[in-house]
C-alpha cells in the first residue's frame, strides 16, 4: 500500500482501525465483483480500494453501515421470501402426511390375517382358471 494513499484516507477518517476494516470489506466487495468507482491502473483490489476512499467515490458512512450489517446475526427476510418459505413449508407437510398415510395402509395391509389354507386354495384354482382361459 502505498502511503500517500493511506495519509490521503486519513483525512476522511481520523483512525486507522476503521480503515482497515472499510478498506477491506470495500477489497470484499470489489473482489466478490462490484463495480470499481476510479481507474485500475494495474492495482490490486486492497489499493483500488484505499483510493476509492481517498477520493470520496465511495461513501464512508456507507461502507460502515455494511460492514455494521455484516456482523448482524441475521439478516432481514424479504416478504417474497417468507411467503416462499411459507408454501415450501405446506408442500413439506402435506407430502410428509401423504407419507404417513401410505405408511398406515401399507402397516394395515401387513396387520391382516393370513389367508386359511381353504382360502389359499380358492385363490390358487381360481388363478389357475383365469390362466386356463387364456
Amino acid at each position: 500500500m502505498a502511503r500517500v494513499t493511506v495519509e490521503d484516507c486519513i483525512k476522511k477518517l481520523d483512525n486507522r482501525f476503521d480503515l482497515v476494516i472499510l478498506a477491506a470489506h470495500r477489497t470484499r466487495q470489489i473482489s466478490a465483483g462490484a463495480p470499481v468507482t476510479i481507474e485500475r491502473d494495474k492495482d490490486k483490489n486492497p489499493v483500488i480500494a484505499l483510493r476509492e476512499i481517498a477520493e470520496g467515490t465511495v461513501s464512508v458512512h456507507e461502507l460502515n453501515d455494511a460492514v455494521k450489517n455484516t456482523f448482524k446475526p441475521y439478516s432481514e427476510v424479504e416478504p417474497e421470501e417468507e411467503e416462499r418459505a411459507e408454501l415450501l413449508e405446506q408442500e413439506l407437510t402435506s407430502s410428509h402426511l401423504k407419507a404417513i398415510d401410505t405408511r398406515e395402509s401399507l402397516d394395515e395391509m401387513n396387520d391382516e390375517e393370513p389367508l386359511s389354507q381353504d382360502e389359499e386354495d380358492s385363490t390358487e384354482s381360481d388363478e389357475q382358471e383365469i390362466t386356463e382361459e387364456e
